[in-house]
């Protein structure tokens, strides 16, 4: 055998070896999950909360925490969070939608904290779709919030595309998974081996209601133009936030963050009328003639 074609096929099959293992690898890469035992107890300086366990059809549990605020609650925001960690770590973010008025639902996904089951797109997809129904029979949509932080993003807008909720917040959102881990395996068939391609930009186009994107410009994971784009797809809907400096994971360390989100949870909507804006003004190019 010639020797370039041997080395073509060495090649080859490091190419092939490399695929494979991807696919099979790629849950223990994009998941980074915190494990609870069944009795651990949650606790929370200063905030009220209430565990909840709900079982799926194919025998799973779904582990989940609701966080109360101190007087009338104005809604729910239904918090979906990054890949790492439980609901353990995350439940500290709470408190920046409690002190609005919201009650707050935090839930594991599979294999996350004391959630159990086997994890797939599909799975988590019918999953978070159940924790949605259950809200919907406490209270109306229109006083349900979804906030999707990084991975969480791309379910957060699949499940706003199927219902209608009152808003959609996304935290560092992915124009798609499949994307973001392209710039890591740049040669990679990454669209035939990905199985959590999680396309946001596909789902964004279904989605009814406005919808916030918050991204730090110094994001180094997910970079700020991948919510440039995810703001054209509906711009009549959609308002970008830019925190200046903020990169993936420290958002919450910028004043700009807080003073947007009182914005979104707390500023109604405003009309403006067009036509009374500079929009429609016409202005002529030809010069005036001067008179003999």
């Amino acid at each position: 055998m010639p020797y370039w074609v041997s080395t073509v096929l060495l090649i080859l099959g490091i190419y092939v070896a490399i695929s494979v293992a991807l696919y099979y690898l790629q849950d223990y890469m994009l998941f980074k999950p915190e494990k609870l035992p069944e009795d651990f107890q949650f606790d929370y300086e200063n905030q009220e909360t209430k565990e909840y366990n709900l079982e799926t059809r194919d025998g799973a549990v779904i582990n989940g925490l609701r966080f109360f605020p101190k007087g009338e609650s104005k809604g729910v925001v239904l918090y979906l969070k990054g890949n790492s960690k439980s609901i353990k770590g995350w439940g500290k973010f709470a408190v920046d939608f409690t002190r609005h008025g919201y009650n707050v639902l935090m839930v594991d996904y599979r294999g996350f904290g004391k959630s159990t089951g086997k994890r797939s797109q599909k799975a988590i997809k019918r999953d978070l779709q159940k924790v949605y129904d259950k809200i919907k029979e406490r209270t109306s949509e229109d006083r349900i919030i979804l906030y999707g932080r990084s991975l969480g993003s791309g379910f957060a807008t699949k499940l706003a595309s199927l219902n209608n909720p009152k808003l959609l917040i996304l935290d560092a959102p992915y124009y798609s998974l499949t994307k973001v881990t392209a710039r890591y395996a740049p040669f990679m068939p990454l669209s035939l081996l990905i199985k959590y391609p999680l396309p946001t930009y596909k789902w964004l186009k279904y989605v009814r209601c406005p919808i916030h994107i918050i991204h730090g410009t110094h994001d180094k994971l997910i970079p700020y133009k991948s919510s440039i784009k995810l703001a054209q797809i509906k711009p009549e809907l959609t308002k970008l936030h830019t925190v200046i400096g903020g990169g993936h994971k420290n958002l919450n360390n910028f004043e700009s963050y807080h003073k947007m989100l009182d914005d979104i949870l707390n500023s109604q909507p405003k009309t403006i009328d067009l036509e009374s804006t500079s929009i429609n003004v016409i202005h002529s190019s030809k010069k005036s003639k001067k008179k003999a």
